[in-house]
């Protein structure tokens, strides 16, 4: 195999497309984000994205069959525009393939005819939210506005430390190319994965693109995942016998 193999699914014709990019992070936000959409708007898969920056492994099918790791780009059609929707398990390994496969990731948006590029993340606080407020970055000021706009916070010197990964080279290696591109990050603990900032981030696309979609299975994991909060903050209260929300620090 190559350094990086793409494989060729389908070709369809898009409208305006625009690329989301939903990988594992803080809170798997975006992975989950990317995922509830791919779901509710029934995507295509166009492309597969294998390299030797995954990690070494193959998953394993609910019918016993295996899969080598990959990224995979899906095609979404909605009323306006249609969206490439970039997800998977694992981002690279390594410092040279989060570079290489970005541009992998890069070239196969620009031959959909991309151009704005819109990267989804989650950016820790080191306690669990009641509300979800989503911070962005964005390549230009005109864009910053517009975001803003739709309720995006820009705040000085956040995220701390900037941003990594395949999210963050999309904006710089996009803005090289020419591309109009941002991160959308929403609030979240980085102690657990995070469906309600997933959310939150879901609706600010919602509305930046001008589409709807259901949250209730979205909804419904999220009630789990405070359950599963709930009795950590107890376990946690019981060890040190004091309240658990001021307790709970990121781990990452």
């Amino acid at each position: 195999m190559d350094e990086i193999d793409i494989e060729v699914v389908a070709d369809p014709d898009l409208r305006d497309p625009a690329l989301v990019e939903g990988l594992p992070g803080v809170g798997h936000v975006g992975k989950l984000a990317a995922e509830h959409l791919l779901e509710e708007k029934e995507g295509e898969l166009v492309r597969r994205v294998y390299s030797e920056h995954f990690p070494p492994q193959v998953s394993v099918e609910d019918d016993g069959t295996t899969e080598l790791v990959c990224a995979e780009i899906h095609a979404v059609e909605l009323d306006d525009r249609d969206l490439l929707v970039l997800t998977g398990d694992h981002q690279a390994s390594d410092n040279d393939g989060h570079y290489r496969l970005t541009n992998a990731f890069l070239d196969v948006a620009e031959d959909f005819g991309v151009e704005t590029v819109y990267a989804l993340g989650g950016v820790p606080t080191g306690e669990l939210m009641e509300e979800y407020a989503v911070l962005g970055a964005a390549t230009e000021s005109d864009f910053v506005d517009e975001l803003r706009d739709e309720g995006v916070e820009f705040r000085e010197d956040e995220p701390a430390g900037g941003i990594v990964g395949t999210s963050g080279l999309l904006l710089g290696l996009g803005e090289r190319r020419g591309l109009r591109a941002t991160c959308l990050m929403g609030e979240t603990s980085g102690y657990l994965v995070d469906p309600k900032s997933a959310q939150a981030v879901l609706e600010v696309l919602e509305d930046v693109l001008g589409f709807e979609i259901d949250f209730g299975s979205l909804e419904e994991r999220a009630d789990d995942m405070e359950d599963v909060a709930n009795k950590i903050q107890e376990m946690e209260s019981q060890q040190s016998g004091m309240p658990t929300d001021e307790d709970l620090r990121y781990i990452g």
